[in-house]
């Protein structure tokens, strides 16, 4: 297993960020494999991966770059860097684009174990096709879900954080995402993969959520890592659906949405979420849906969660009929 020593300092100075990049790259990689973890994510990929495979089938020399950087057990270091938070897009891309080429090639014979393909041997321009590829992905399959996206990610680490104050870091670690736990004596497990521990004391340490169901480490040595984690998949997999007609007349079609989405239990800040409404407006739908009798709330730890009751199940299903 690959393990990170991490002092009392460290840890108390770490944080979780949001990164434009890596959810772009988080992006690209399901793009790269083309399987779907939810139903969201199934139509994401039906409307984007057609013209992916084009972009990729007019430049092979770009494909070949990606299919050797995407390694089977290990990303090139250089399509990753480590986030510094409140950064745009354009200026965590420039990173990319700025490796040096021989950087960037003996960063791919890492992922590869082995030797480069002959047509990227020579190459200069492979970090320029790496950010071109990433920026072509942010433009035309993340940018336009990004407002989304971020609230999805936001009300992420909202709920780490809750889960951080009330169990600990041991607690919030172990769930961030598989194979990621707290070992005790200051060790941190960052994945199962047999590397040699790392020495981060000191170091800023980070936390990257990302929607798409993929996670990895990242660093910029000796003083920056990261660990980017999948956000909890019930809520990255969450879209709001189709609000019945009349369902919506008889509720109105925001407070309707809100009850079609409570198949299962959510929280406050994850409608938020999801449904882009404002939080007062959130609230007072539950209010209403409450007193209706339609919705009900219980206490899970710190979060309170809403769920459907028999009647409001009944309603819901009644006029899906």
């Amino acid at each position: 297993m690959g393990w990170w020593q991490v002092n009392a300092d460290t840890l108390a100075g770490s944080r979780f960020v949001l990164s434009p990049l890596a959810e772009t790259f988080a992006s690209l990689r399901t793009l790269h494999v083309g399987v779907a973890a939810h139903p969201g994510e199934h139509a994401w990929l039906r409307a984007h991966l057609p013209a992916y495979r084009r972009r990729l089938a007019a430049d092979p020399v770009t494909a070949l770059l990606i299919r050797s950087g995407i390694g089977k057990s290990w990303t090139a270091d250089f399509l990753t860097p480590p986030p510094y938070g409140d950064e745009a897009f354009e200026e965590e891309v420039a990173r990319v684009r700025e490796v040096a080429p021989d950087a960037a090639r003996a960063h791919l014979a890492v992922s590869l174990r082995g030797p480069l393909p002959d047509p990227l041997v020579d190459r200069d321009d492979l970090p320029r096709r790496a950010a071109e590829l990433l920026t072509h992905v942010w433009e035309e399959a993340v940018r336009p879900y990004w407002d989304r996206r971020r609230r999805i990610l936001e009300a992420d680490v909202v709920a780490r954080t809750a889960h951080l104050s009330q169990g600990g870091w041991a607690a919030a670690l172990d769930a961030l995402r598989p194979g990621t736990r707290w070992l005790g004596e200051n060790r941190l497990q960052v994945n199962l993969h047999e590397y040699p521990p790392r020495e981060i004391s000191g170091a800023q340490l980070l936390f990257v959520p990302v929607t798409p169901q993929v996670g990895w480490v990242c660093w910029k040595e000796p003083d920056r890592y990261a660990v980017v984690y999948p956000c909890a998949g019930a809520l990255a997999g969450v879209r709001p659906g189709a609000v019945p007609e009349s369902l919506g007349a008889l509720l109105g079609p925001a407070r309707a949405g809100v009850l079609v989405l409570l198949d299962s239990p959510m929280s406050t800040s994850q409608l938020v979420a999801v449904t882009g409404q404002g939080l007062g407006s959130v609230g007072r739908h539950l209010r209403v849906l409450l007193d209706a009798r339609l919705v009900e709330r219980r206490r899970a730890g710190r979060s309170v969660l809403y769920s459907r009751t028999a009647a409001g199940e009944v309603l819901v299903t009644a006029q899906r009929e």
